[in-house]
């Protein structure tokens, strides 16, 4: 017997009802960007290998799907690098492209590229999968999509106060209540490494830290003594752990522990500057919380981050996250471009939705009306029929074979089709065509004229 075709660990096929609801999530997104002037891009699915690696840290390249060079590339390599084994030294030898790991790193590419073309601040929105080789579980999958809207080319706080509105404005749209906008700035963590005596270690600290969430205080500790952070420096770090209360509270209670780092302090009056701000547009169905130990573990971050976390009793990571980067586009080439981003996890989002059973009835509404076939004669008039319902906005569709009348309501019943329209001779005859409810299984006797008026209702 043939084996049963399959697909890759951390990818799925999507089913009909799905992708409505997929639509459903992308459409509402899409409908904030636009009212907030964000404009459509796209950029290929891969990239230049050195377009990608080293920018997102050393865990992000290690997820980065690499893309064999095309044909027999082995032959070229020398036998010495293939025995040596090598990774480093023989990847870049087999493969000069790699599918892209986030919209961010592209749109850079795409800003510098696109520079003389492009009217500072550009706002850009981008919804495409992006692939990551990790370790599929709940809410992670190795190809997912994102729906991001980023500005470059200002470096006022005003565009990170826009942001976090448009997390509320897009949720609220979902019917998503009692989500939670983490907030923390780099230049805050960039002081915390400056307290605990260790500033040059400030990509290791971030890199542990950011996996508290998953793996807790002491695993986090640990993870830092590891990577050479002493002892004595994680005595200091005791009240990061530890904090609590209010927003404010939390700011103040920061503010006295960087009172000597002048980055620190930085860093917190930007977060007062947003909070400041949000008092006179109030957020509507989501919470905003300091969170100091967010960090966000890409490197190329360098101001404000986000991450939004769905609502209490909710087992999922974050649903939405992004931040501040001033230096990406520097790495191609243009220089003093400032940047702040988004990102919607587009699959947690529906996840999260689906849980919460807030995807409204009609998202999942395909085909409206299946016109039964009884034959040549009736076709030909049920296809007159057809158009005219599709043309008035109703969704229609007409049973392509004369098949037994229990195989098409079976079909109309498998596809979730909630009526069924007979146009059989004695219909055609009198005018009066008969519609079943496949849900109630009633009947009723109407003219066309009627069924029309009952269907757009």
């Amino acid at each position: 017997m043939a084996q049963l075709p399959s697909i890759p660990k951390g990818t799925r096929d999507f089913t009909p009802i799905e992708v409505y609801r997929r639509e459903y999530i992308i459409n509402t997104a899409k409908k904030h960007f636009q009212r907030y002037g964000f404009m459509p891009i796209e950029t290929p699915s891969f990239e230049n290998s050195d377009t990608l690696l080293g920018k997102y840290g050393e865990e992000g390249d290690r997820l980065i799907f690499k893309i064999l060079n095309n044909g027999e590339f082995l032959k070229k390599i020398d036998d010495t690098i293939l025995s040596n084994k090598d990774e480093q030294q023989l990847t870049p030898l087999i493969s000069e492209r790699a599918l892209r790991y986030d919209l961010t790193v592209p749109f850079a590419r795409y800003v510098v590229q696109h520079q003389n073309d492009i009217a500072f601040p550009f706002k850009r929105y981008q919804i495409q999968n992006v692939w990551r080789a990790d370790r599929p579980q709940k809410g992670r999958f190795r190809e997912f999509t994102q729906c991001d809207a980023d500005v470059v080319g200002s470096d006022s706080l005003l565009q990170e106060v826009e942001l976090i509105k448009l997390f509320d404005d897009v949720y609220t749209d979902l019917g998503l209540k009692g989500c939670t906008i983490k907030i923390n700035n780099r230049k805050i963590l960039a002081g915390i490494a400056q307290m605990i005596g260790a500033p040059d270690q400030l990509i290791d600290f971030t890199v542990a830290l950011d996996k508290l969430d998953k793996i807790g205080v002491d695993k986090v500790k640990e993870e830092m003594i590891a990577r050479g952070i002493s002892t004595q420096a994680l005595e200091k770090l005791a009240p990061v752990f530890s904090l609590s209360g209010t927003f404010d509270e939390k700011i103040e209670q920061m503010k006295a522990l960087l009172h000597d780092t002048s980055i620190g302090l930085e860093g917190i009056q930007e977060l007062e500057f947003i909070k400041e701000h949000l008092a006179n547009v109030p957020l509507k169905n989501t919470n905003l919380d300091l969170d100091i130990t967010l960090a966000r573990g890409l490197n190329y971050y360098t101001g404000c981050i986000f991450e939004v976390a769905p609502p209490e009793g909710i087992s999922m990571g974050s649903i939405s996250g992004g931040g501040r980067y001033d230096n990406l586009t520097g790495i191609f080439g243009l220089s003093d471009v400032s940047g702040v981003g988004i990102s919607f996890g587009l699959d947690r989002i529906y996840l999260v939705l689906e849980e919460l059973q807030l995807f409204p009835d009609s998202v999942d509404a395909g085909v409206q009306v299946l016109l039964i076939n009884f034959g040549a004669v009736e076709a030909r008039y049920c296809m007159e029929l057809m158009f005219r319902f599709r043309e008035s906005g109703i969704k229609t569709e007409l049973y392509p074979d004369p098949a037994k009348i229990k195989k098409q309501m079976t079909y109309a019943d498998k596809n979730n089709i909630p009526y069924v329209i007979l146009a059989g001779e004695n219909e055609i005859a009198t005018g009066k065509l008969t519609l079943k409810n496949m849900r109630s299984g009633t009947q009723q006797s109407l003219t066309v004229d009627e069924l029309l008026t009952l269907l757009l209702q």
